[in-house]
């Protein structure tokens, strides 16, 4: 099925859906209960001191076939070459509801370049947040899996494109295919006829992968055959308790995803901005780098601080 704008899809049939037996059914993992969630994902940010400030601004200036990208924070990040500014999954919010911001973005918001096209890997608050998308400048063209699209209605996109799974949106030059991974696209509770994925954005000869979020699976080995992604960027955080790796990665999973998908570069990413889990905030770079320079890849890993762009 081929791309189309959001005003051509169809509302979908709406399957009846039971309700949750039990508040920890509400949890990604379904591993632990409300109490615990409560109390590390709400009670220990808020004695945290916010860390992280943004950084001036100091975008390069490229040549034909070089990229820029640089971490926001979480999972959000500015992809730039000569002539395209691309954003990713772009939150700003100090606050996501109860849950506190632990490290500022790295950019401010009125500082980013006007975006040419806004990627939207899934419906989740953390990726999809209106009031950040309701506040970048006009005219731009959203790319979003199928079902989500019309969540982005009224906030200034001059045109939104929903796409299946391997499907392909091209315009000027540059190509968007959105690629499967292993997670859900609810907005609200059971809401799942939203879908959801990862993208690999092609331009000037360069391959760059944004995962969205995912839980380790064998996809990440025909995303590699069919696109062959030069730059990764991978989702590192959100794995503890345990049952959190059915729908994220930890950084033995992440690493093992880099070498399916058989790329040049790993960025990290999806730590430190927000607690969404159990592990400590620090502890996923950490355990990557250790990973890395046991199986002798640390020259891979290429570590973003926040704000910092990095030509490839």
């Amino acid at each position: 099925m081929g791309a189309r704008s959001v005003n051509e899809k169809t509302e979908p049939i709406r399957a009846r859906r039971r309700l949750p037996r039990s508040l920890k059914e509400l949890t990604p993992s379904g591993t632990f209960a409300p109490r615990a969630f409560f109390r590390e994902m709400v009670l220990k940010p808020l004695r945290m001191r916010r860390s992280g400030h943004p950084k001036p601004v100091s975008f390069p200036r490229l040549r034909e076939g070089q990229v820029a990208i640089t971490w926001i924070g979480h999972a959000s990040f500015l992809v730039q070459f000569t002539d395209l500014n691309v954003l990713i999954d772009p939150i700003f919010t100090n606050w996501l509801f109860l849950l506190k911001r632990v490290r500022r973005p790295g950019v401010k918001m009125s500082d980013l370049p006007a975006a040419d096209l806004v990627l939207l890997t899934h419906a989740h608050f953390d990726h999809f947040h209106k009031p950040t998308l309701r506040r970048l400048p006009a005219p731009r063209i959203a790319v979003a899996p199928w079902g989500v699209g019309t969540l982005a209605r009224g906030l200034g996109f001059d045109r939104v494109i929903e796409l299946e799974w391997w499907d392909a949106f091209e315009r000027n030059g540059w190509r968007v295919v959105l690629t499967p991974s292993r997670h859900w696209g609810a907005r609200m509770l059971r809401d799942e006829r939203r879908g959801y994925g990862g993208f690999v954005l092609e331009h000037q000869g360069r391959r760059i992968y944004h995962a969205g979020d995912s839980a380790y699976f064998d996809g990440f080995k025909e995303i590699g055959e069919r696109l062959r992604p030069e730059v990764a960027l991978l989702p590192i955080g959100a794995y503890q308790p345990e049952g959190m790796r059915r729908v994220h990665m930890s950084p033995e999973d992440a690493l093992k995803s880099f070498r399916d998908l058989g790329a040049k570069a790993f960025v990290p990413m999806h730590y430190g901005s927000f607690r969404l889990s159990f592990e400590d905030p620090k502890d996923p770079p950490r355990r990557l780098m250790e990973l890395a320079r046991s199986e002798g890849l640390e020259k891979k890993i290429r570590v973003i601080e926040e704000g910092v762009p990095t030509v490839f």
